[in-house]
C-alpha cells in the first residue's frame, strides 16, 4: 500500500491511499496543526516502527475504510448505509492496536519536539512515567522525515509503502 502525504499551506496536509485490497479510497485533508509531523505521518511512522498490525495504516491495507470514504459515488453510498446499519466493531487487538498507537504518539512526538529543541520541557503527563524505549527508534524515524516534510513547498509530497 502506498500513502502519499501532500503538503498544504500553513500545517495543512492531504493524504492518499492507493492500496491493492478493498475499495479505491478518496484522499481527504489531515487536521495539520503541526509544521514538521503531520499527523498522520506520525501515527504511520509510530505504527511501522513499533510493529503495530492493526493500526490505522495495518486496518486500511486489509481493507477497511477508516476515516476515508470510498472514491465512487455508488460504493460511498454503500459504505454509508452499512455504517449506519450496522456499524462496525472492531477487535479486541484492532482497539488495543490503536489505543497504543495513539499512545505512542502521543509520547514520541513531545520527545521529539524537546531533543529537537522545539520545546524546553516534557509536558506533565510525560515528565512522570518512564519512556518506553520503542520511543527512541520512533523519534529517530520523525528525525529522518520532518526536515523532509518541512522542506516541501505547498504541493510537494512525501510517498511511504506500508
Amino acid at each position: 500500500m502506498r500513502i502519499v502525504f501532500t503538503k498544504g499551506p500553513s500545517t495543512s496536509y492531504g493524504i492518499a491511499v492507493h492500496r491493492e485490497t478493498g475499495a479505491a479510497l478518496a484522499p481527504r485533508n489531515g487536521p495539520g496543526g503541526h509544521p514538521y509531523l503531520p499527523h498522520d505521518l506520525v501515527h504511520f511512522l509510530v505504527e511501522a516502527e513499533a510493529g503495530i498490525k492493526l493500526g490505522v495504516y495495518g486496518r486500511l491495507a486489509a481493507g477497511d475504510n477508516g476515516l476515508f470514504w470510498p472514491a465512487d459515488p455508488a460504493e460511498r453510498n454503500r459504505a454509508s448505509r452499512r455504517r449506519k446499519s450496522k456499524p462496525v466493531k472492531a477487535s479486541p487487538q484492532a482497539r488495543a492496536d490503536m489505543a497504543r498507537s495513539e499512545e505512542l504518539a502521543g509520547i514520541a512526538v513531545p520527545v521529539w519536539e524537546v531533543r529537537r529543541g522545539h520545546a524546553k520541557s516534557l509536558p506533565a503527563y510525560l515528565r512522570a512515567h518512564e519512556v518506553p524505549p520503542v520511543v527512541d527508534h520512533i523519534v529517530a524515524r520523525l528525525d529522518e522525515y520532518a526536515d523532509r516534510w518541512h522542506a516541501l513547498p505547498v504541493g510537494g509530497s512525501l510517498e511511504l509503502t506500508w
